[in-house]
């Protein structure tokens, strides 16, 4: 069973959680295999963004210095409707991936175990609607950091593909049958970025301009809800 990760030294450790609430910290030199997972594997998916997109996150830290950090378990709200899209999506047989880049770590908001927690509690909300997420993969780094281990730019941050790639391949993903979910362009630049059709990658919000639009292949939806029955409608 997967043990849970601490505040490990050195750069590039990744904070993962697996499908039950343990966590584990992962390393390219402790999974030699990682940086050249593919995810041609045979099973589709749904890459889903985490804050935003699942998690009710900036209203739940308007109040905070900085609101969309989201490092305290006893603010953690699913966004609306989240708990039954979800679980139609998995009902359609497609595996849920949760990526994250977590920058406030990096810039000193929160640790890794703070991370560990609001997963494993969005994790319980997701329980009751008989949702389990197959992975849910962050990247803590940022260059304007101030947490020494954190602070650089790293392959794993989005808009770059290689933390979707490496959870796909890790998870046995078609990923050409996959679709790719998130509130922010680099979302879905990250999927496209790591091989999902831009036709298949969904920008979420109340407005988008033309350029975030065409980033996202010109779908488009409110919120998980839609995107959910888009996914399902297309197949």
């Amino acid at each position: 069973m997967p043990r849970r990760g601490g505040e490990l030294p050195g750069a590039g450790y990744f904070a993962v959680t697996r499908a039950s609430t343990m966590s584990q910290i992962l390393h390219p030199n402790l999974h030699p295999n990682l940086s050249n997972l593919s995810g041609g594997g045979g099973r589709r998916a749904v890459l889903l963004d985490r804050d935003d997109t699942i998690l009710d996150t900036t209203r739940m830290t308007s109040d905070l210095p900085v609101p969309g950090d989201l490092y305290d378990p006893a603010r953690v709200r699913l966004w609306p409707g989240a708990g039954p899209a979800l679980a139609r999506l998995a009902r359609a047989g497609y595996l849920l991936i949760v990526h994250s880049n977590q920058g406030g770590i990096a810039r000193g908001h929160g640790t890794l175990a703070d991370l560990h927690a609001v997963n494993d509690a969005m994790r319980a909300l997701l329980l009751p609607f008989g949702v389990t997420l197959a992975g849910v993969y962050a990247c803590p780094h940022h260059p304007t950091g101030s947490v020494a281990m954190w602070a650089s730019e790293h392959a794993w941050r989005k808009p770059s593909g290689a933390m979707l790639a490496a959870a796909c391949g890790e998870m046995g993903v078609a990923v050409a049958q996959s679709w790719c979910v998130g509130d922010k362009p680099r979302d879905v630049q990250a999927g496209v970025a790591a091989g999902v059709a831009a036709s298949r990658c969904v920008l979420l919000g109340t407005s988008g301009s033309a350029a975030d639009l065409a980033l996202a292949g010109g779908l488009w939806a409110p919120s998980i809800v839609e995107a959910a029955e888009m996914i399902i409608a297309a197949g």
